[in-house]
């Protein structure tokens, strides 16, 4: 079963963030059995070309990647599905109409408004018409992070947007939009929380969620909450998180 397809049945999907721009962290991550890669040119160095070798690596492990974008803007997420994303997780999507924008920016028309080009996507053009078969059939991933108290409220409608496979909580964000930056432990924050709980269940979609911890238990909790589209911590965590364990122990 793929990504999407796990996505529309909200099955059971893990994979992790990637913030180190070297292709060996893919290599050595992939073999963990992560489902895919969330490359995250928000809040790391990643750049565009970095990306790149980034998804070349993932390719050769056989792993689909997305790519958190810096912000919803047609022509960053244009390019960044030109490289070869297989989607993408866009940053701040607080209305229906920013839903629709990010939509409108992944697929060609007339499912959307995506400037059409060849590059590594399109097989550097040999690829083209598999490609835009793909678009028709609308197998790229587009997830929307939900980390304002705005996007809380206006959760139902952008969820009605076609196109939108599901959500990610961004509970650092959704806490400083309500005043309290990182406190996610508040009573109104966990509200907050669990109304895109409720609201996702409801529809039918995707429920998604950032697990910072790299320990297992913490990700199991997520899935018995009924989450079921969970990344797993993040490398820079699992390199550190490991040696700080094992000198701990030393000392």
């Amino acid at each position: 079963m793929t990504i999407k397809e796990k996505l529309r049945q909200c099955q059971k999907s893990i994979g992790t963030w990637i913030s180190i721009g070297h292709p060996s962290v893919i290599e050595i991550l992939a073999s963990a059995g992560f489902e895919w890669f969330v490359l995250d040119m928000e809040h790391s160095a990643i750049s565009l070309e970095t990306a790149q070798v980034l998804m070349t690596a993932a390719k050769s492990k056989n792993t689909p990647v997305l790519v958190r974008v810096p912000e919803n803007h047609p022509t960053i997420i244009k390019r960044v599905l030109d490289l070869g994303a297989d989607g993408i997780i866009v940053p701040m999507v607080n209305t229906k109409a920013e839903a629709t924008q990010a939509v409108e920016s992944a697929y060609y028309p007339n499912a959307g408004r995506r400037g059409v080009g060849l590059y590594r996507a399109q097989n550097y053009g040999i690829g083209f018409p598999e490609y835009r078969e793909k678009l028709e059939n609308k197998e790229l991933i587009v997830i929307a992070q939900i980390e304002h108290i705005d996007a809380v409220n206006n959760l139902e409608g952008i969820l009605d947007v076609d196109g939108i496979d599901g959500t990610i909580i961004g509970p650092y964000d959704l806490s400083a939009s309500m005043g309290h930056p990182g406190d996610y432990e508040r009573d109104d924050v966990k509200a907050a929380i669990q109304r895109v709980e409720s609201t996702c269940k409801k529809r039918g979609k995707s429920l998604g969620f950032h697990v910072i911890p790299s320990k297992a238990e913490e990700l199991q909790k997520k899935l018995d909450e009924g989450y079921n589209f969970v990344a797993f911590s993040l490398d820079f965590f699992f390199l550190g998180d490991r040696a700080r364990e094992e000198m701990e122990k030393i000392q």
